[in-house]
């Protein structure tokens, strides 16, 4: 024993001083994380750990369902719209309430410009700039295109593809899982109207590596071989030389009269020019049809899928809804389509949808980045620091929706919600470009739907994460029953 103790204590005496030396390290990067939230007149909040900040606690909130908790409790703690944290390794205010979300719009490229994370340009790298500078460049050309008058002409594309998806995957079945039928619609839709994909082999050919790819970008962004994150960046690389190939196709077939130059959005980007008169590069455009892929897919499918949750778990509400679309249907003649004016008599689907949208928004917020130092409310923002608006922070508050918690689709009656409290589609120059591409496919989803459908849900309870996009974590099946035709 006398020797196990003489021979064991130098290496007990290294390990000590190993401890004592990786204790020391986290200090000092620890001391270095503290000193980089010190400052004059910053908001006040917690900065959690070097490195991970407090993104645990966000994403946590989340996936237990409530993302709103993360924000509320600070807002409530520090008794202030705005509180600093570090948030994926960047310093970070969040900017919490009408007020807060007016004077970030208001601001748009003055005090703060967009921001994406760095991971993003990863996987969507460009030849011209960042993520922020070619988002803005993408709004501008797609512009006409998503705006009503632009989607009218594609109504009955959605209309006949909607239809058919239904034919196709619901009908004659007893139970469906609702979210998986539904991101099937909205990829093999937006295959239809981006890039003219009809065939079920080549949609199912670019869905595979593009579900590789929008799971890549809600995960940790690990740029290591056989991470999530990795796999994406592959992935995205197979399907722009895949895009690439449709792009040089596409332009031989423009310039011999055999595609059209409103087919669909590919035909439009190719044919439109900047202020400049410069028309985009074939790699670039692949870059751009990509990213509209993935930027309207999770977000439509989430709405689309909590639409049928809520008219599923609320009958009362099926039921009014039920009504306002076989009005339409009896009004007219027999066999005579859906048409694009059929939507302004869809005001209470679409109030349902709205507040769909306010109890599970598709998009939890975004970032902003500081273009100077300024102040707000008596506090200093300083330059480069990233700003982040929430919509959980109005959508789930008492202040701006009393009883936030209770589905009430009359809120949006009459002149609806107080002005920057309801952001589904974020607001000001930055507000989301797809909106009324959102507004048409979500009612002719729902007259298709519950024309077609009485459903209910198989588990009532079933709990919903947020990570990033409201998720039903059974998939939300379904007993269909048919409405006689």
């Amino acid at each position: 024993m006398v020797m196990e103790q003489y021979y064991f204590s130098p290496i007990m005496i290294l390990l000590l001083a190993f401890l004592s030396f990786l204790a020391s390290c986290f200090l000092v990067l620890f001391y270095r994380h503290r000193t980089q939230f010190a400052g004059n007149n910053l908001p006040p909040g917690n900065v959690g750990y070097s490195v991970i900040g407090e993104s645990y606690e966000f994403v946590s909130s989340g996936q237990k369902g409530h993302p709103e908790k993360f924000i509320l409790d600070r807002v409530n703690k520090y008794s202030s719209q705005v509180f600093k944290t570090s948030f994926i390794g960047e310093r970070t205010v969040f900017f919490c309430g009408a007020a807060c979300n007016k004077f970030l719009f208001s601001n748009e490229s003055k005090l703060v410009k967009v921001w994406f994370p760095s991971c993003v340009d990863k996987i969507f790298p460009s030849t011209t700039g960042n993520a922020a500078e070619e988002a803005a460049k993408v709004r501008k050309m797609l512009h006409k295109f998503v705006k009503l008058d632009g989607l009218q002409r594609y109504f009955g594309t959605i209309d006949q593809c909607t239809q058919s998806h239904f034919a196709d995957s619901w009908e004659n079945q007893k139970e469906v899982h609702a979210f998986e039928l539904v991101k099937k619609y909205t990829f093999k839709l937006a295959a239809r109207l981006f890039v003219s994909l009809e065939d079920q082999a080549d949609i199912e050919k670019l869905s595979k590596p593009f579900h590789v790819v929008n799971a890549g970008i809600t995960s940790m962004p690990i740029d290591f071989p056989g991470t999530p994150f990795n796999k994406a960046i592959k992935a995205a690389n197979l399907i722009r030389k895949d895009l690439y190939s449709m792009i040089k196709q596409r332009k031989v077939d423009l310039a011999e009269g055999i595609a059209s130059p409103t087919q669909d959005m590919l035909s439009h980007v190719l044919l439109t020019c900047d202020e400049d008169g410069t028309y985009l590069k074939e790699s670039d455009i692949a870059d751009k049809i990509l990213g509209m892929l993935v930027a309207g897919y999770d977000t439509l499918s989430a709405e689309l899928t909590f639409i049928v949750k809520y008219l599923g778990e609320l009958p009362h509400i099926y039921n009014a809804v039920y009504r306002e679309q076989m009005e339409i249907v009896n009004s007219k003649a027999p066999g005579e389509p859906l048409k694009c004016e059929d939507l302004q008599k869809m005001k209470y689907s679409w109030n349902v949808a709205q507040e769909v949208m306010r109890v599970a928004p598709p998009v939890q917020g975004a970032f902003r980045e500081a273009l100077t130092d300024f102040a707000y409310n008596g506090f200093t923002i300083p330059k480069g620091w990233k700003l982040y608006w929430s919509a959980n922070s109005t959508h789930k508050s008492a202040d701006c929706f009393p009883e936030p918690e209770k589905f009430d689709p009359s809120r949006f009656e009459g002149k609806g919600p107080a002005p920057y409290t309801f952001l589904p589609f974020g607001g000001g120059p930055r507000m989301c470009p797809g909106n009324e591409y959102t507004r048409v496919v979500t009612l002719v989803f729902m007259h298709h739907l519950v024309t077609r459908f009485k459903w209910e849900n198989v588990f009532p309870d079933e709990k919903t994460t947020v990570a990033p996009f409201p998720t039903p974590s059974k998939g939300l099946p379904i007993r269909l029953y048919y409405h006689p035709r």
